[in-house]
């Protein structure tokens, strides 16, 4: 009896064990209920081949034309709710007032669908109320000559003409001065017909009037028209033929090759800079009449003032130069950009150390220019060394107070007229002058 008994107690304390190495004997030889599953069915398509063999698909039901209606319907009734919130509305929404907001919600109550002809009459209803009044034309047409450009245009157009070598007559520098701003002007107009496309990628340019459709390509293109031909003849036929070519030039110059050239490669930095050295020496032959010595260095400091001007500017522009497409020395070339602006505000040193030597002005105007030359040099030092933003806009500030400086120190530092007459007076009459000396 102890021996059964003790039997049992070690059969129940070993019965757990043994569930356990069944559950693992039997998860190793993948008994489990999936596996029963496909036994089953292997064990009906082997014994019933018969069965699966004639099993037939089941035919589809036959739907009462009642029911067709009724899907149709329901189907009708969701694209009219998917038309009722489409876009379109949504977009006008957001662009319209209150209440064209609640005309077109109205509507679109009303209406069963979307017609493509309600949106297209509400585009033109748009259109409509962008129109042109002529309170708003003067300063849309400022900007879009580029008035403060042309501003510096036509100033340094007359400090070309204040430091000719002639006496200053009123009427010529007017017609001068006026003949180069309409020039200005249409030149602008046409570099901003082109570049309607590319401006309208740009955060500096995308306010133009043109990239906002404030004016037609039309009537920019008639009021460049307007600008340019007579400025033209006002150079040609009041100053002289000189100034005239000079400036048509300018014009061609800057439509047809430095704005093409700005997606195509960094030398239209020279070319603008070309362009921008040229209205000193119109300034110039407007007095004189002929291409001097003096209109060659003129022009040779607004060239080289340029480049760390534009340079520091376009520095702090490259993402939006980029993003417009625009080949400049400060996205594609970094290190020739700052290169650049230092070689030329030291170029600017020695162009004010030749003016006396052309006989322009005194020995005075390089000693009183070198301290603001030498600032510049400076901060365009720090501009090649740092290259970064906070160096490039102190140089691009600096350019815009250095170039005034430099022409007023320069036109006070001109030699007078009466000293050039005087000098080749005494050249060219000394045997008269002797002559009258010894008659008495």
């Amino acid at each position: 009896g102890l021996f059964v008994w003790r039997l049992r107690n070690a059969g129940a304390r070993q019965i757990p064990c043994r569930f356990v190495h069944l559950y693992h004997v039997a998860s190793n030889r993948l008994i489990t209920f999936q596996y029963f599953n496909f036994l089953k069915r292997m064990y009906v398509t082997q014994c019933n081949k018969d069965l699966s063999q004639r099993a037939k698909p089941k035919s589809d039901s036959i739907v009462s034309p009642f029911h067709e209606l009724q899907q149709l319907d329901q189907e009708k009734k969701v694209v009219l709710k998917i038309r009722s919130v489409s876009p379109v509305h949504q977009s006008w929404s957001e662009m319209s007032s209150r209440n064209e907001l609640r005309e077109i919600k109205s509507a679109a109550e009303t209406e069963d669908s979307v017609i493509p002809g309600g949106t297209e009459s509400k585009e033109d209803r748009q259109w409509k109320e962008m129109k042109l009044r002529l309170d708003d034309l003067p300063g849309i047409l400022a900007r879009l000559s580029k008035i403060k450009l042309t501003g510096l245009v036509v100033s340094t157009a007359a400090a070309g003409f204040a430091m000719a070598p002639v006496p200053f007559e009123l009427t010529c520098f007017l017609l001068a001065s006026l003949g180069t701003g309409l020039a200005s002007c249409a030149a602008n107009s046409i570099n901003q017909f082109f570049e309607v496309p590319f401006d309208s990628n740009m955060n500096r340019t995308k306010n133009r009037p043109l990239v906002r459709g404030q004016i037609s390509p039309l009537l920019a293109v008639c009021f460049a028209a307007s600008c340019g031909i007579p400025g033209i003849a006002l150079l040609t036929l009041g100053v002289n033929p000189l100034t005239g070519a000079l400036g048509a030039f300018n014009i061609f110059l800057y439509t047809c090759c430095y704005t093409p050239l700005k997606r195509m490669s960094i030398a239209n930095t020279w070319v603008g800079a070309v362009v921008g050295a040229i209205p000193p020496v119109m300034g110039w032959t407007a007095a004189t009449g002929s291409l001097d010595a003096g209109a060659l260095l003129l022009g040779g400091i607004l060239y080289s003032w340029q480049f760390p001007h534009f340079n520091a500017l376009s520095w702090g522009l490259r993402e939006d130069y980029s993003r417009g497409g625009y080949c400049m020395m400060s996205v594609t070339h970094p290190g020739l950009c700052r290169r650049v602006a230092l070689r030329h505000c030291l170029a600017l040193i020695g162009l004010s150390t030749v003016a006396p030597v052309l006989n322009i002005t005194t020995w005075t105007f390089p000693v009183i220019s070198l301290p603001i030359n030498l600032y510049i040099s400076y901060l365009g030092f720090r501009f090649y060394r740092d290259a970064d933003r906070s160096s490039s806009r102190k140089l691009f500030f600096c350019s815009l107070w250095h170039l005034p400086m430099l022409l007023l120190v320069m036109f006070t530092c001109k030699k007078s007229v009466l000293e050039k007459e005087d000098k080749g007076e005494l050249r060219g009459g000394s045997h008269e002058m002797a002559m009258e000396i010894r008659l008495p």
